[in-house]
């Protein structure tokens, strides 16, 4: 294959911003907000996992004290009404007012136990209540840092995102006057090669593989014609001559 020597120059700047462009993405890919939003994402995960389950207690210990308080109301009203009759005097028969008496007692103790439990179940309750506050003031910060992280990346991406269409856009420039042939050939090597398909030749080296060719190699470059397209012996790579080349 044969290009100007200026075209095969060219290679060059398209492949500095190929390169570019891979650093880009790299650097796109590899940002520290990414591991951060993961970190902090998996964080806020587990504490929103603990906040529904504080929730849920809560939610079920008002239920369990709403019960206990009826419970109480229950043993209360009996108690009241056993009280009235007693006071009334409607009850003469000595046996009936010691069962009424002994009744009158039991429920007393009945109540009081059952205060007790009431008592037991509002403290779980309002256990439950700031483990739940606690925990949402804690999801709350967690989900501020994601956000700020989250907005560092995205700014990063814009930055990177813009810097990356301007190279596309010179690349476009340069490559649009290139033989079509000679970028076709770049383009399979870049692919082949892990994203460089076009090398200066310096010295006897070749700066795709930074290996030295043989003599022999180097003394044929040196008596090819200045438009023939060479190959690098070592990696395959086009080998760009330059000033450099020290031919």
């Amino acid at each position: 294959m044969n290009a100007e020597p200026a075209d095969q120059i060219r290679l060059l700047d398209v492949q500095a911003l190929d390169v570019r462009l891979q650093q880009l993405a790299h650097k796109r890919r590899s940002l520290p907000e990414h591991a951060e939003i993961d970190s902090l994402t998996k964080d806020l995960t587990q504490l929103r996992d603990l906040l529904v389950a504080a929730q849920t207690e809560e939610s079920d210990t008002a239920r369990e004290q709403t019960k206990a308080e009826q419970d109480v109301d229950q043993v209360r009203q009996r108690a009241a009404r056993d009280q009235q009759r007693l006071d009334s005097g409607a009850v003469s028969s000595p046996k009936d007012l010691e069962n009424l008496q002994r009744e009158i007692a039991s429920l007393a103790k009945r109540q009081g136990d059952l205060e007790d439990v009431v008592l037991e179940v509002m403290e779980r309750r309002e256990s439950a209540q700031d483990r739940a506050a606690e925990l949402t003031e804690r999801v709350g910060s967690v989900q501020g840092r994601i956000d700020d992280a989250t907005a560092r990346r995205d700014a990063a991406f814009e930055s990177l995102d813009g810097e990356a269409a301007s190279v596309t856009k010179e690349r476009e420039v340069i490559a649009a006057v290139i033989p079509a042939d000679l970028l076709k050939l770049y383009e399979k090597l870049r692919a082949q090669q892990g994203g460089v398909g076009a090398a200066k030749l310096y010295q006897r080296s070749c700066q795709g593989c930074r290996q030295e060719l043989a003599i022999t190699d180097f003394n044929e470059i040196r008596s090819a014609p200045r438009d023939k397209v060479v190959r690098c012996e070592n990696c395959g790579r086009i080998l760009v001559r330059t000033s450099e080349s020290g031919l």
